[in-house]
């Protein structure tokens, strides 16, 4: 109950900026929902697919279905309020990374998986949707050139693989795999943390913490630009 109660907390979460994403690209209707879907269960149903959970739950389960495409009618019919909620948005998805990331790893673990898989597992979950919905935009992943994200999955994950080895209390390991994620991300989001790029020959040099500005943005203040035709 409780896997099923984060993955889809994180799946109408993740729905919301996949909605978002279609807005700003001008896609219709049903283009709204299939990125918005795509955002919510691309990470589950690889995670499902790989531990041998078929059909994966995103697909046998109607209340993922009808959570993304809630998510996607209220972002098509209330553009401009979701527009203006961009703050809140981020901590959702901050939120929606640590439900997945937690959930993931410990849907792994309940399969058997082995430690660094369980860990990798979890952390495909939280960053999978992210990417299916970049790529279905055209545009590349945010998770591979701005912000401690994958990190914070990573470390989410780990922190509940590492739990179930010791065999601590479920809660008390679930709660801190949760606090680990989305304390990372929202440091990150707050402070413009990102890892290191390489520089491009001739390109003017920069610390390699300083914020870049192509990449440090988080990917929903991204969708609250406006497109140009």
């Amino acid at each position: 109950m409780l896997v099923l109660v984060l993955d889809l907390a994180g799946t109408f979460v993740f729905a919301l900026s996949g909605a978002m994403a279609a807005v700003r690209h001008r896609l219709d209707i049903f283009g709204i929902l299939v990125v918005s879907f795509a955002a919510a269960t691309f990470g589950g149903m690889g995670r499902d697919l790989l531990i041998g959970a078929v059909p994966p739950a995103a697909i046998a389960d109607w209340r993922y279905v009808a959570t993304s495409a809630l998510a996607g009618l209220l972002v098509f019919y209330w553009t401009p309020t979701a527009r203006q909620l961009r703050a809140p948005v981020l901590i959702f998805d901050a939120a929606g990374l640590a439900f997945f990331a937690v959930s993931g790893s410990l849907k792994a673990c309940q399969y058997g998986a082995p430690p660094i898989a369980a860990v990798l597992l979890g952390a495909l979950t939280g960053i999978g949707g992210g990417m299916a919905r970049d790529i279905l935009v055209s545009e590349i992943p945010t998770v591979l050139r701005a912000d401690l994200y994958a990190v914070a999955a990573l470390a989410g994950a780990a922190i509940v693989v590492t739990g179930n080895l010791l065999k601590l209390p479920f809660g008390f390991v679930t709660a801190a795999g949760l606090i680990l994620c989305f304390g990372l991300r929202f440091i990150a989001i707050r402070r413009g943390w990102q890892l290191p790029t390489a520089r491009w020959p001739g390109e003017a040099s920069r610390p390699l913490d300083a914020p870049d500005h192509r990449g440090s943005e988080s990917r929903d203040v991204k969708l609250d630009e406006p497109t140009e035709k």
